[in-house]
């Protein structure tokens, strides 16, 4: 293990310092202008997200339960603590980068989930299945590449879906509340396995009750603190543009740093953070009701700009004009600290507010990846044996939390660049499939 874990470590240093980030950029860029600027339908697709789709169908999902789902197994970590380790890294320039990242993503977010609908199949129960394992299999006649997308992701559900989550459980609780590690896993593995035991209904209905919520209790209180720090809001974003060009050391012990680590930093955030490109999102969006692959590919669309253009920028709003109103609460904190010190001066709730909300938010990602991993296990295995994957995904709930993840997390990002590579080949060899009109 001590002789693996530092080749994989080397193996994704040179990955995500520079061919993926610019895979994924170029992708995102291509796909931007191949569709038009999908963007500047964000309202139209917003609007589809809570519309009704006309059809209702017991066995699959309305277009905003796919959207929930879709955004329970994004949001959480990465856009609360994430961005703290990207402007601690970065410097506050990367949170523009990350912002990029999200307006451009979303393109790509729209073919995946476009193709992912165009060319999914049917159970024999009624219950439509896809993503890109089907993409491969029905429009590209590769199934072979379809099961190495499927096991890759199926990895990935137990990684960084299941321990990775599990584990930051664990962690903010014994910190925050001196929870045994032992009883808040359990905890988590109960809360969590209730919803998935339920399948694909139980699992929607959930997270279009509690990720909404969610979102919108932490954005509220983002906003509370940005109204706390107004007379810094200003500063802040000109500090953000100015230092995303040109890089300079920061306030509170920020990395000083160059233009390209800057981007970097930032670029990487956004792509761990909405997973546009990995083909991840693609995989709920097949479970949708509705018959128009246009309409369901606008509202995933809409997940990116959720959970990196606004969540995201929030928070690294936050971050920064924390930095400069209380430079002395930002000393000597580590990577992950900066969140926290800005929260610090939330009126009653505090960081205590902040660590509910990464529970909280940690328990939707378990559920929401369980479903992804889910529909990747029965791809692989022709849906034989689906409560053994439950019954294992719920046992590594409580694995995750106890164990050390450094190991995981390296072969979570091993795994997650691989899962890019046939994602993207696909898109670009059916790129003459997309359209943008409904």
């Amino acid at each position: 293990m001590h002789a693996i874990l530092p080749l994989i470590q080397s193996i994704n240093q040179f990955l995500w310092s520079g061919p993926l980030l610019f895979l994924l950029m170029g992708t995102h860029l291509y796909f931007t202008m191949k569709l038009r600027f999908p963007q500047k339908n964000i309202l139209k697709a917003i609007r589809l997200s809570v519309s009704p789709s006309g059809k209702k169908d017991e066995n699959n999902l309305s277009v905003f339960a796919t959207l929930s789902t879709t955004l329970a197994a994004t949001l959480g970590t990465g856009n609360i603590i994430g961005v703290s380790t990207a402007v601690a890294l970065g410097g506050p320039g990367a949170i523009f980068w990350c912002w990029i990242t999200g307006i451009l993503g979303m393109a790509t977010a729209y073919a995946e989930c476009f193709l992912s609908v165009r060319f999914r199949s049917r159970d024999k129960d009624g219950t439509w299945q896809g993503g890109p394992m089907y993409v491969w299999q029905n429009a590209l006649h590769r199934p072979s590449v379809g099961r190495l997308y499927g096991l890759l992701t199926l990895v990935a559900a137990f990684g960084v879906g299941c321990t990775t989550q599990s584990n930051s459980i664990t962690q903010t609780t014994s910190l925050s509340f001196g929870l045994n590690p032992h009883i808040a896993g359990f905890a988590a593995a109960i809360l969590a396995g209730l919803v998935i035991v339920g399948g694909v209904r139980s699992i929607g209905k959930v997270c279009m009750k509690l990720v909404p919520f969610l979102a919108i209790l932490y954005t509220a209180s983002c906003l509370a603190l940005l109204v706390l720090n107004r007379q810094a809001l200003l500063p802040a974003i000109r500090l953000i543009l100015t230092h995303a060009l040109a890089p300079r050391a920061a306030l509170g012990g920020a990395a000083g740093s160059s233009l390209i680590l800057t981007a970097r930093y930032g670029i990487a955030r956004g792509l761990f953070t909405n997973e546009a490109g990995i083909g991840t999102a693609a995989i709920a969006a097949a479970a949708t009701q509705t018959d128009s692959p246009a309409r369901q590919a606008y509202v995933s669309m809409t997940a990116v700009f959720w959970d990196t253009v606004v969540m995201c920028l929030l928070s690294g709003l936050v971050i920064v004009s924390n930095m400069l109103l209380h430079p002395l609460s930002v000393r000597g904190v580590g990577d992950a600290g900066l969140t926290e010190a800005a929260f610090s001066y939330l009126p009653l709730l505090g960081n205590g507010f902040l660590s509910l909300c990464l529970v909280a938010f940690a328990i939707t990602t378990l559920i929401g990846w369980s479903y992804l991993g889910e529909q990747a296990y029965r791809y692989v295995t022709g849906n034989r044996g689906i409560f053994v994957y439950k019954v294992a995904y719920i046992v590594m709930i409580y694995i995750g939390a106890v164990l050390p993840l450094s190991l995981v997390w390296e072969c979570t990002d091993l795994i997650n660049a691989l899962m890019i590579l046939p994602n993207v080949a696909a898109l670009f060899l059916l790129r003459r499939f997309l359209r943008t009109e409904l």
